[in-house]
């Protein structure tokens, strides 16, 4: 009696993400944290420094913001390198993110629906892109962000191409 691999051929397995992203994405999670907690940071201070019944209310948040802003400079993007993964395949995109909480992601080719490669102004001062592969799934679309701009721009004209040849109502 034959005995069938319920995981099939090793092509079409479920696996991990092999790419990493671009080390440009750890200067860019840099500034973006910088200016995310750094902006509210400087208000408490110059608030802080301006009204001085202000003061003994604005020490416990000021400091609560200093060291969330030293976590997600000085820590939080060299983890994120470090579990950032993906990979785009004839039959699958894969996606693996997440600092805090890791999240791990696959859609099947066949269920893709947009394909898109975006470019906000921070991405774009170091030449990075987000690929963005929206599919028939109700958890939504899933976002690879810290690209190379080519290589996102590639992936994207590959899943586009290969999504049109894909059978099925991506539903």
């Amino acid at each position: 009696m034959d005995t069938i691999d319920m995981y099939g051929p090793p092509d079409a397995r479920v696996r991990p993400p092999a790419l990493k992203l671009d080390r440009r994405a750890i200067p860019w999670w840099m500034l973006r944290n910088l200016l995310l907690c750094g902006i509210p940071l400087t208000g408490f201070i110059v608030a802080a420094a301006l009204w001085e019944p202000l003061r003994v209310w604005l020490l416990a948040p000021t400091i609560v913001l200093a060291v969330l802003l030293l976590v997600k400079v000085a820590l939080e993007p060299f983890w994120r390198f470090r579990v950032h993964r993906w990979e785009v395949t004839e039959r699958a995109t894969y996606a693996s993110s997440g600092w805090l909480v890791a999240e791990w992601r696959v859609a099947p080719t066949s269920r893709i629906q947009t394909v898109d490669a975006l470019r906000g102004p921070l991405e774009q001062l170091f030449g990075l892109s987000t690929l963005r592969v929206t599919t028939a799934s109700s958890h939504g679309a899933i976002s690879i962000r810290g690209l190379d701009r080519a290589a996102a721009e590639e992936a994207a004209a590959r899943l586009a191409i290969v999504a049109e040849l894909e059978e099925g109502d991506a539903t």
